[in-house]
């Protein structure tokens, strides 16, 4: 595993502070706040800490405040059922004792059943796409210092996006967008360790959808977004240091919000899992 990996693991691996509290630090990004995928990822992982032999197959979360990415965050899990194939556990993630997050998590005894997906969309390989890092260091020279580390600095969630825009330049493109995702170097063999990081890595680029029909970025001037909630349904199984393409549109935007939908799938077609998320992407006058 890379270090860089080790420390993204090690972020999700939060401390036990007593009955079904948990505390994890957080990473500054680069952003304003804390990233919106490490409070989910977070939020998965103390969940998942109260269940035992079921894993989640879906999780739907609010983002209630930004977060401070120089204080840690705890969180609280509510035990709202244990039922026979299914336990569903209530989230909230608070610092300086407000809530920045609130969430649902409903987890489910491994069966068999009725088998159907949507196919594979066509995309290019991996291999010939570039990586965001590699797209970083090209327009390094176009932006602020301060926003350069951020640019190229080593990720331990690789991202090679399938038709990259120019976030300086953005032209109207049709809503859709398709990015490689796997984490960097290999994983051990958690199934709740590879959701969590799936979740993590499902906030990246995702409200930028909904901004493409309109030329606009979340760089450009008088725009203020934010993601304002999140839905993930895991389908099947999968590994996050194997290649998950990311495919993405945005079916509306309106009264200041942007609608976004994705799913992931293998390499091989296999489609794992499907999120969606409203964004505030609001366009202040003046």
């Amino acid at each position: 595993m890379l270090e860089v990996t080790k420390k993204l693991v090690e972020l999700l691996d939060l401390s036990p502070i007593g009955d079904d509290h948990f505390q994890g630090d957080s990473e500054d990004l680069g952003f304003p706040h804390v990233f919106g995928g490490q409070v989910l990822g977070q939020a998965l992982m103390a969940a998942s800490r109260t269940v035992e032999d079921r894993l989640c197959h879906s999780l739907h979360a609010y983002f209630l405040r930004p977060g401070n990415h120089s204080m840690p965050i705890d969180y609280e899990v509510q035990r709202v059922r244990d039922g026979g194939s299914f336990a569903v556990r209530r989230v909230i993630a608070r610092q300086d004792g407000k809530e920045i997050l609130t969430g649902s998590m409903s987890f489910q005894t491994a069966e068999e059943g009725l088998s159907h997906q949507f196919e594979m969309p066509d995309a290019p390989a991996p291999e010939t796409l570039r990586s965001e890092q590699e797209w970083g260091k090209m327009i390094a020279d176009q932006v602020p210092e301060k926003l350069r580390d951020v640019l190229t600095r080593d990720r331990p969630i690789e991202i090679r996006p399938v038709n990259p825009g120019d976030p300086f330049n953005p032209q109207k493109r049709p809503p859709y967008r398709q990015n490689w995702f796997r984490a960097a170097g290999s994983l051990p063999d958690d199934p709740v360790l590879h959701r969590c990081l799936l979740t993590y890595a499902s906030d990246f680029s995702f409200l930028g959808t909904s901004l493409d029909p309109h030329g606009r970025t979340f760089m450009s001037k008088n725009m203020q977004v934010a993601s304002l909630d999140h839905s993930i349904w895991f389908h099947r199984d999968f590994r996050m240091d194997e290649w998950l393409l990311y495919d993405k549109d945005s079916p509306s935007s309106s009264g200041g919000r942007g609608f976004n939908r994705g799913n992931f799938y293998t390499r091989e077609g296999v489609l794992v899992a499907s999120t969606t998320q409203e964004a505030l992407i609001r366009e202040r006058q003046g």
